[in-house]
């Protein structure tokens, strides 16, 4: 007979050969997987507390497995453990480690468990620590944004459409729309937290076990909501991940929009703030270039997200249940995820309070494209004058300027009143780009004071978190 220690400990009593040294390599995890070690170990001992309450193990057992495995923690940590390809995957190197430094009773700690359940359990509590921090770095980031905002609140620019010059908006009230789509991306995360909060460890391999478990207890060590309901899903579902790799692709999608109006703003061509240098770099053969590379790798890092979430659907899309050797493919992209978007976050929330408005730029860029049009056609229609009617009154002033070259703040009254006899001296009032930000004094509107309250709001919100 083949030699047993030849085949692997964990499973190789049913098997009459070692595994092929190339499959070996082919189908361990441990080079990705050991990243969770620190859940790895913290959901053993929850486990070892678990089995002693229910008297499976003794307390010394117990002891001695806490012990070990904060002996086989700090070797990880100091950088001096030893990881195997031959033992798989993270479980299996810190059990054989635990063995090793307490002898049998580190065989014990698997007792009521398999590693179908124990790796949907790592998973989750590492993805809940992940998502703790990387919503500490959108709060961070949206409380750089409501800073500036609150100081830029009468900084006029140019609001577009089409990218074309629509109507004046204030720089402030622009980076509160920032605000806007991370305040929505924060809520996402926190409802995605919820659903990774349940705990799938006693599930087993598929079907439960037939040891007294105490699942209850060991959710409330784990600091989780609860156990899972059904033993199949437990260790089959995966949605977590993928719902996670959504709300992070919306993320970078979001970021991907701030990414590209900084790289245009930046530019020569618009001139409407400044980058700080240190988030910038340089041309090896053109020594006047300053180029946005932080912005730019982060709207190039969007579709990598986007990539890993196509690839988690199409992993889970024809898995029967429960578990399959396939969901071992869920790490790599899900751990790329995390890491692409916990950076691309860090980047921009040290970046984004140090973006310097170029306010004269800005301020010339709103004169031009005619932008207190639709602040005339709002004059007329006060005036008694249909709308529609009062859109082709200001369509041929617009019309007029462009052939003259003249702005319609730059008009005479005689020239406007060409157009209408309902225009009279006080429509210079509205014209200006001071008064047609100031208008729109509203909640969510444009007006200096009212970008004041809404950052005033913002920062409260932020506060509560």
């Amino acid at each position: 007979m083949t030699d047993q220690n030849q085949t692997n400990s964990s499973w190789g009593g049913r098997f009459s050969e070692p595994t092929d040294a190339f499959v070996a390599r082919y189908t361990a995890s441990v080079n990705f997987d050991q990243r969770m070690y620190a859940q790895d170990i913290q959901g053993s001992v929850a486990h070892a507390k678990m089995l002693c309450k229910v008297g499976v193990l003794s307390e010394q057992e117990r002891d001695d497995i806490l012990r070990g495995l904060e002996e086989v923690r700090q070797e990880i940590e100091s950088g001096n453990f030893n990881w195997s390809v031959e033992l798989e995957d993270v479980h299996m190197n810190i059990e054989a480690a635990l063995t090793a430094k307490i002898g049998i009773t580190g065989k014990k700690l698997h007792t009521g468990r398999s590693r179908n359940d124990q790796v949907a359990t790592d998973i989750r509590l590492y993805m809940r620590d992940e998502i703790d921090v990387i919503a500490a770095e959108l709060t961070r980031l949206q409380q750089g944004l409501v800073e500036l905002a609150e100081k830029q609140a009468d900084t006029i620019m140019p609001g577009f459409t089409h990218l074309q010059t629509a109507q004046p908006v204030t720089f402030g009230h622009h980076l509160l729309a920032w605000n806007e789509m991370l305040e929505r991306d924060y809520a996402r995360l926190m409802d995605c937290r919820k659903r990774i909060n349940i705990l799938p460890l006693g599930a087993a391999a598929l079907a439960g076990t037939t040891y007294p478990i105490d699942r209850f207890y060991t959710a409330e060590l784990l600091g989780f909501d609860r156990p899972t309901e059904n033993s199949l899903d437990s260790v089959s579902d995966r949605d977590f991940a993928i719902e996670f790799t959504s709300a992070a692709s919306l993320i970078m999608m979001h970021m991907s929009r701030f990414s590209e109006e900084l790289v245009l703003w930046a530019s020569a061509q618009f001139q409407f703030i400044d980058l700080p240098d240190r988030f910038c770099t340089g041309s090896s053969i053109m020594p006047q270039k300053k180029n946005p590379d932080v912005p730019e790798l982060v709207r190039g890092k969007t579709g990598r997200v986007y990539g890993h979430m196509i690839s988690l659907l199409t992993l889970m899309k024809s898995q029967p249940l429960a578990y399959n050797k396939d969901n071992q493919e869920d790490k790599e992209p899900l751990f790329d995820t995390v890491d692409t978007l916990r950076d691309s976050l860090r980047a921009f929330a040290d970046m984004a309070p140090h973006l310097q408005p170029k306010k004269e730029f800005m301020y010339e860029a709103a004169k031009r494209g005619f932008s207190t049009a639709t602040d005339l056609a709002d004059y007329v229609v006060r005036k008694g004058i249909p709308f529609r009617d009062a859109h082709e009154i200001v369509g041929k002033a617009v019309a007029y300027g462009i052939e003259t070259g003249k702005d319609l703040s730059d008009m005479t009254l005689e020239e406007l009143q060409q157009f209408s006899d309902e225009i009279t001296a006080d429509v210079f009032d509205v014209l200006t780009l001071e008064g047609s930000v100031a208008a729109r004094d509203h909640i969510g509107g444009t007006a200096p004071n009212q970008v004041r309250a809404a950052s005033a709001r913002a920062k409260e919100a932020l506060a509560q978190r």
